[in-house]
């Protein structure tokens, strides 16, 4: 697998597998109880590989696998989405959230002040300064990315071993 440095925060694939889901959902029920390297959890058709708590660090990864069975019943569909901790990700979405509406509100706060002829210097200022955290996000997450990009791998690697591909 391929991780490119395009501009996607929480990388996805997608895989075609010739087996049913119920045996490759038992392969990673089984994964368990066979290693310690990674925490693995189950919930219908999805399943969560984690870092241990111990080694985990604010920007570690985890796998989000959904194995779905095609309509043929013999082959399943793999979806995966390597992501941050689901708690991580909500608190940056929020972040960038409350940027957006900030430098939405100084805008139009700047734009009446300059229709009518009030100084609009300090609305101005405060809106630029919302695209600088904005951008500091975006590197954070980048960064974040980059930190996270071996543990990303071990993932990986991990998924492979479980379902025995190259």
């Amino acid at each position: 697998m391929s991780l490119s440095n395009e501009i996607i925060l929480r990388p996805r694939f997608k895989h075609e597998v010739n087996e049913d889901n119920e045996a490759l959902l038992s392969l990673f029920e089984n994964s368990k109880t066979t290693q310690k390297d990674f925490i693995v959890s189950r919930v219908d058709d999805h399943v969560f590989i984690r870092i241990p708590k111990e080694k985990q660090h604010f920007w570690s990864p985890q796998l989000h696998l959904e194995i779905n069975k095609n309509e043929d019943k013999k082959t399943s569909t793999i979806h995966g989405l390597f992501g941050p901790n689901p708690t991580i990700w909500t608190l940056f979405m929020f972040l960038h959230f409350i940027v957006i509406c900030l430098f939405i509100g100084f805008t139009t706060w700047a734009y009446a002040n300059w229709s009518l002829q009030n100084s609009y210097s300090i609305q101005l200022t405060l809106a630029f300064f919302m695209v600088i955290i904005w951008f500091t996000l975006y590197f954070s997450g980048r960064l974040g990315k980059a930190k996270g990009n071996a543990e990303m791998h071990l993932l990986n690697n991990f998924m492979n071993s479980v379902l025995k591909k190259p």
